[in-house]
């Protein structure tokens, strides 16, 4: 009995004992939360973090009740971290959220965007994806995986994989030289591994294939492993320049396949892997003094580079302000591309660009015929390593017709051996773009040249990138020394090097060129746009302060005080000349979001060349403690009476959080202040496009020649095609445009619709739709509108791909159902229910 009563007591105890330790559970928890909340509020987001850490750690069963709240403090703080480059405490936070929530979209797709932003791309990819498909409806997370996508797969490599042509040239050489006894394949910068499967599908008894990328190095597995060859190719996550024999391949091998060239041929750095090859991976080349058995060869076996001298209005558009005055802002300084075909200037990175020249809105004008460029024997390692030493070849290149001196453009012809051969011109139907050389710093007039005149062009390669180098023109064939580019001085540059003795430190800056981005420069060019401009803000500025604009000939003089002025504030992304628009109309002080330092005094100088005191002219981000702020409140009391938001990407799309910015911005106008532009309507028509559907994903297996590449590789496509030319894609109009979705931002109580609804379209011929490209009517006020699709345009337009296509029959309507989250923009299409 005593035993009983004292085991009841211990029990009676152990059960005080629990409700005691429940109680205490329950006070710290209680504790935590109030401390948690209380941090929030003081905006102690770290302190918070770990409050909310220890209540979820402790009572699980509050997971879902402080979901949203736990997420905000861990991203604040994250935010914080990251400004204080604490990047390995900022994972620390992210996996212990994964150990409370290991499968919430959210903060997945949260992870995703603090790798991104720190560089590591492949593993963003993989948070993103994984976000997706545990909420494939979160808008913000498949728009992140469409935007890393393009980063991690890039979108030729759907092109070249739909290629037959191209493709079926490699295997067959492949072929030829493995049942000609080169039997050890290595196969450089691999990708999906088709060309590895090629030689191991044609009899190859060793196939070795590297690829850098971690994204296609694991995509080239899974497609190796899909079609069954894991047994027979190495895959190597590694560059080729790391390959060592016998550490990662057991001997030098007697085929190296590759196919890393771009448009210019040797971007990709095919002449350095090729070099380091020969030096240590290929047994020795088959010559008339080596008679053995084993020898090394490449594929391709070398190139023909071919070049022409174009007049095209495009290029020229998007690579020289030909320009003297935009909306009566006297420009009078030089501006210039990155891209540069002329004396090597250090601040010009890229020597070309691309273009499908096919398909470059205008066309183009041949003033030349085809010349010989340069040729390569990727078979001779002198010859390899001749070019890779940046020896430059000078070529006379003689005119035939009259014409605007624009561009040169190269292709190449690519000998994959002595039988099989590719061409890239730009009448050829291939995978591969043309090198494009912009000629630029040229008389105002630009090179108008004749049949008879000769231009000498200096072709080289250093750094390993093809460059063609205008040196002169001859007119008639006799040396014009106007047109000497090694020696020609411009007006504009001499006046620059006479102010220099006047100037600051900071007008220092830009003695040379203004570099700006070819969209930039377009936009310079584009008269109609900032003319539009300069009537809109006019109008404005005329209603706010009537009988003050165009005080003195139009610009307030440097004694004239801007106590009553009136403040515009332009948030354009990039170089923007809007401000001094704005600026030249009368009492205005012009507030200018441009970041670097050159666009900076540009501005500055342009402002002093057009007789316009500095004080009209500020940079509100050098203002501001975060770019975040750009929308704030001006220093003073006075509240702005334009803002001017940058809607449309050149890409075409909508800018990312544009309501949002709408929102802020309508909150900070003066009574009568607009916001431009007010608003923007997107348009749209159902189209049929073989073009586009290329473009965005594999084709089955009949392009790869009966390899199973689509399923995996279309894992990384991505619905919306962007920077297309609606005036040349190739396709078939199945229905008269209409307005898909028009935002309003001056009065979102106005805007038409939802940012999701369904059209009626009415279908004007029979078909297959298989996408629906877009643009926008910008409307900077009831009367003044601009069309992204017109030919003056510096926008380029944007296309929705159908997941497949969708049969359409002339005079039937069709449900366009549009949906707009953020930027991301997604439609389907359905019939009808009868």
């Amino acid at each position: 009995m005593a035993e009983a009563r004292a085991a009841a007591g211990r029990k009676s105890h152990k059960g005080r004992s629990a409700a005691g330790q429940a109680a205490s559970r329950r006070e710290l928890i209680s504790r935590s939360v109030h401390s948690a909340e209380q941090c929030l509020r003081d905006h102690d987001y770290g302190t918070a973090y770990a409050h909310y850490l220890l209540v979820l750690s402790l009572a699980p069963e509050l997971k879902q009740d402080f979901k949203e709240t736990f997420q905000y403090a861990l991203f604040k703080w994250a935010e914080e971290l990251y400004a204080l480059n604490r990047n390995q405490d900022l994972f620390n936070c992210y996996e212990q959220a994964f150990e409370l929530y290991p499968n919430d979209d959210v903060i997945c797709n949260s992870m995703g965007e603090q790798l991104f932003r720190l560089g590591f791309r492949d593993e963003a990819a993989g948070y993103f994806y994984k976000a997706l498909k545990l909420n494939p409806d979160s808008a913000e997370a498949k728009e992140n995986f469409y935007r890393v996508a393009n980063w991690l797969v890039e979108r030729w490599h759907f092109i070249m994989l739909n290629d037959k042509k191209r493709n079926l040239m490699y295997q067959r050489a492949i072929e030829k030289a493995v049942q000609a006894g080169c039997r050890t394949v290595l196969d450089i910068g691999t990708g999906t591994g088709i060309l590895s499967m090629f030689a191991k599908r044609v009899g190859a008894s060793h196939v070795y294939a590297c690829e850098l990328s971690r994204t296609m190095y694991d995509l080239a597995c899974e497609v190796v492993a899909a079609n069954e060859m894991q047994g027979g190719i190495k895959l190597l996550h590694m560059k080729s320049h790391d390959i060592q024999v016998p550490e990662h391949i057991p001997e030098k091998i007697s085929l190296v396949v590759t196919e890393t060239v771009d448009a210019g041929l040797f971007g990709e750095g095919i002449l350095e892997s090729l070099i380091h090859a020969w030096k240590n991976l290929l047994l020795e080349p088959k010559n008339k003094d080596f008679h053995s058995e084993r020898y090394g060869q490449v594929i391709p076996a070398g190139a023909v580079v071919l070049g022409m001298a174009l007049e095209c209005p495009e290029i020229r558009k998007h690579h020289r302000v030909f320009v003297k005055e935009v909306a009566g802002v006297k420009l009078g300084v030089q501006f210039s591309s990155p891209v540069h075909s002329g004396p090597k200037n250090d601040d010009v990175a890229e020597p070309y660009s691309t273009e499908k020249m096919s398909r470059v809105p205008g066309g183009y004008k041949a003033l030349s015929q085809p010349f010989q460029a340069l040729t390569v024997d990727f078979n001779s390692l002198q010859d390899l390593e001749s070019i890779a030493s940046g020896k430059t070849c000078r070529i006379s290149v003689q005119i035939h017709e009259q014409g605007q001196l624009d561009c040169f453009i190269t292709w190449f012809v690519l000998h994959l051996d002595e039988e099989h051969s590719l061409s890239t011109e730009p009448s050829e139907e291939t995978c591969w773009e043309q090198a494009v050389f912009p000629i630029q710093n040229l008389p105002a007039d630009g090179y108008l040249v004749k049949p008879g005149d000769i231009v000498v062009v200096d072709v080289s390669c250093p750094d390993c990138y093809l460059r063609l180098d205008l040196v002169s023109v001859s007119r008639g064939g006799k040396l014009d020394h106007t047109t000497s580019c090694s020696n020609m001085v411009s007006g504009n540059e001499l006046c620059d090097a006479l102010a220099s003795l006047h100037t600051s430190h900071q007008q220092d800056i830009v003695q040379g060129p203004c570099i700006l981005d070819p969209n930039e420069i377009a936009m310079l060019n584009n008269t109609a746009y900032h003319e539009s401009f300069k009537v809109a803000i006019n109008k404005v500025i005329s209603s706010l302060a009537p009988g003050d604009n165009w005080a003195s000939n139009g610009v307030l003089s440097s004694e004239e005080h801007y106590s009553d002025a009136l403040y515009v504030l332009d948030v354009s992304e990039g170089f923007s000349i809007l401000p001094l628009i704005a600026a030249q109309l009368g009492k205005v002080k012009s507030y200018s979001s441009v970041e670097e330092e050159q666009h900076c005094a540009t501005l500055q100088k342009l402002t002093e060349r057009n007789g316009m005191s500095k004080e009209s002219l500020e940079f509100w981000l050098n203002q501001l403690d975060t770019d975040d702020d750009v929308l704030k409140r001006p220093k003073s009391d006075k509240l702005w009476s334009i803002i001017i938001l940058d809607l449309v990407e050149p890409c075409g799309l909508i800018r990312q959080e544009v309501m949002e910015k709408a929102a802020i911005a309508r909150c900070l106008l003066q009574s009568g202040g607009k916001i431009f532009p007010h608003a923007v309507a997107i348009y749209g028509m159902l189209i049929e496009s073989p073009t586009l559907l290329q473009e965005c994903a594999v084709q089955g297996t009949e392009p790869t020649l009966g390899l199973h590449i689509a399923p995996f590789i279309n894992h990384f496509k991505v619905p919306v095609q962007v920077f297309l030319n609606l005036s040349t894609l190739p396709c078939v109009s199945l229905s008269d445009p209409l307005e898909l979705l028009r935002l309003d931002l001056m009065d979102p109580c106005l805007n038409s619709f939802s940012f999701a609804h369904d059209l009626k379209v009415q279908i004007c011929k029979s078909g297959q739709v298989t996408a629906i490209p877009f643009w926008y009517h910008i409307h900077l006020d009831e009367d003044i509108t601009l069309d992204t699709s017109q030919e003056t345009s510096h926008w380029k337009q944007a296309a929705f791909v159908l997941d497949s296509p969708f049969h359409v029959v002339q005079g039937e309507e069709i449900l366009l159902g549009v949906h707009l989250q953020n930027s991301n923009i997604s439609m389907t299409l359905k019939r009808p229910q009868q």
